[in-house]
């Protein structure tokens, strides 16, 4: 629709430009749905563009625009309205041309239009999510990070982009010691030694499972090891598979593992501080190296190096080299997710990567809010089983897979998430996951409804009268076949919120119609049957693709 509508315009103001009527040339031409669907299908702004360079008021170049349009066959109407918008209505026939189109290109209509990421840039996409350091079980804090990076990556991925679905961990530092530590301990306390866990150390439950099976593959043979790399090493290796099980359980894949002690073992971090140094954006202070923050714009010095004996490197530290890796690597766009506590931190590394001469273009970060667990109206405070947090894993034994992904997509990311588990747990319409599933199940019992009457849709559906759908059922199919448009806009302003919030809009919607006893889909007239059977195998189409982009299923059965 608005590459139609778009191409009416930049006609209409050409034509408008070669009579004297408008002296500026063609700008961008914006397009969006009305507020209000009274008016129109179809508004765009673009009179209220010209103003200042046509020094005219924006009604009157509307229509302007408006008397040089030519409307085709697709536009019943145009209009003007408030302060200039040209508003469009589009004719019943381009509406049935799109549910045509839709039921001829299946899958592939469902899925969002490709676009250029910039000018001269390619299709080479990156997004690193999830990155939870290797310490400990996946949290509920770390799920919605893992669903809103898989689905960014799923919605460029569908658009026909080379996605890198990347997964970063901090496997060295003082915490992956405090972690080696922690599992010591318990290991020689299971022996039965005398042994104390740091003050900051780990103290779920994970950590004795993780000793425990130390002494069953190694006896007490580990109790007087010097090196306490094999505890460190034994903890990542464990506590990682149980991740990557997480991650399966709830449709999360990666593509590519990068180490942060790969990256200090290659020279990369030290690297890093050699050329800082050398443009004079280090400083030594308190035995600590700092970034120093005035030359780049930041509010405060940062520590890259800690003082002390083993002059261990920040996280931040690495994550300028993996920056810099990055980007060596020509990804078009790099998608960086994050949640809200680093923001500092990321806004330090991407100074420190562009003080270092690199193009800081290809990198968008998102930054999410943290999710509050409830029950019964009350904050859901400590596992069952595992520390003082609610595991990933224990989230979904609760609700399942898909409610955990809808869930975590139902705001946008930069809003804080309350997951309600009482209506997470609810088979009912206010739970809207159940409400959405259950639309397309309703649809996929027409189907089996019509099969039984022997009203089924032929192969060749080009007969089938879409003239005989009533008004509520057109506009039924328009919000339908939006869907694209609101999948494109999702994918190329990463975000995703967009789609759920949409599908929810379109079930309420379906639902309301359906209940309805004069909407029986299968009924007595058989041309009229066929009708609105073509209606519902679109709408079944776009809950199914919307639902699948979202890693959700689609249930032919509630």
């Amino acid at each position: 629709m608005k590459e139609v509508i778009v191409s009416i315009l930049g006609a209409a103001i050409e034509r408008a430009h070669a009579s004297g009527k408008l002296v500026s040339q063609k700008p961008e031409i914006a397009i969006e749905a009305p507020k209000d669907p009274a008016h129109g299908d179809a508004a765009s702004n673009v009179a209220l563009a010209l103003a200042r360079a046509e020094g005219k008021p924006p009604r009157m170049i509307a229509e302007t625009i408006k008397a040089h349009i030519e409307l085709p066959t697709e536009v019943a109407e145009v209009s003007v309205a408030g302060p200039g918008f040209i508003n469009f209505r589009l004719a019943p026939a381009y509406w049935h041309g799109e549910m045509r189109r839709a039921a001829r290109e299946g899958a592939n209509f469902w899925k969002p239009q490709k676009w250029n990421i910039r000018e001269g840039a390619g299709d080479k996409v990156q997004v690193e999510f999830l990155s939870a350091n290797p310490t400990g079980p996946l949290t509920v804090g770390h799920g919605r990070n893992a669903v809103l990076g898989d689905v960014i990556a799923r919605l460029y991925e569908a658009a026909g982009f080379e996605v890198t679905r990347e997964y970063y961990f901090n496997d060295g530092g003082r915490q992956m010691k405090l972690l080696g530590e922690s599992v010591r301990v318990r290991y020689l306390q299971a022996l039965g030694r005398e042994a104390t866990l740091p003050e900051d150390g780990y103290q779920g439950e994970y950590i004795a499972d993780i000793a425990g099976e130390l002494i069953k593959e190694h006896g007490d043979q580990l109790a007087d090891v010097k090196d306490h790399d094999v505890f460190r090493t034994a903890a990542v290796k464990a506590i990682f598979a149980d991740i990557s099980k997480t991650c399966e359980r709830v449709g999360i894949r990666f593509d590519v593992f990068t180490n942060e002690l790969d990256l200090m073992k290659a020279g990369k971090v030290d690297a890093v501080l050699r050329e800082l140094g050398a443009r004079g954006l280090l400083v030594e202070q308190d035995g600590a190296t700092w970034l120093r923050a005035e030359p780049l714009g930041l509010t405060k010095n940062a520590v890259l190096v800690r003082s002390g004996p083993g002059k261990e490197p920040t996280y931040r530290t690495p994550d300028i080299a993996y920056h810099i890796d990055k980007l060596a690597r020509g990804f078009d766009l790099i998608v960086d997710v994050f949640g809200a506590d680093h923001i500092a931190e990321h806004q330090q590394v991407v100074a420190a990567v562009k003080a270092l001469g690199h193009d800081m273009t290809p990198i968008k970060a998102i930054i999410y809010q943290f999710v509050t667990l409830t029950r019964g109206g009350e904050k859901v405070k400590m596992s069952t089983r595992k520390a003082t947090y609610v595991t990933l894993d224990e989230l979904i034994d609760e609700v399942g897979a898909d409610v955990v992904r809808f869930f975590f997509l139902f705001r946008k990311h930069d809003s804080h998430l309350d997951f309600d588990l009482d209506l997470a747990r609810k088979q009912a319409p206010e739970n809207p996951v159940f409400y959405v599933q259950y639309a397309h199940a309703r649809l996929k019992s027409v189907f089996r409804e019509g099969e039984k009457s022997n009203v089924t849709l032929p192969a060749d559906t080009s007969s089938i009268d879409l003239t005989l759908l009533s008004a509520e059922e057109l506009e039924l199919a328009k919000r339908a076949v939006a869907l694209p448009d609101i999948i494109t806009a999702a994918a190329r302003e990463l975000e995703p919120h967009r789609i759920p919030f949409y599908l929810l809009e379109l079930a309420g919607e379906f639902h309301r119609y359906y209940n309805k006893p004069t909407n029986r889909i299968i009924g007595v007239d058989r041309d009229l049957s066929m009708a609105r059977l073509f209606l519902a195998d679109i709408l079944r189409a776009a809950f199914a693709g919307g639902l699948r982009l979202l890693g959700v299923s689609a249930p032919e059965r509630m």
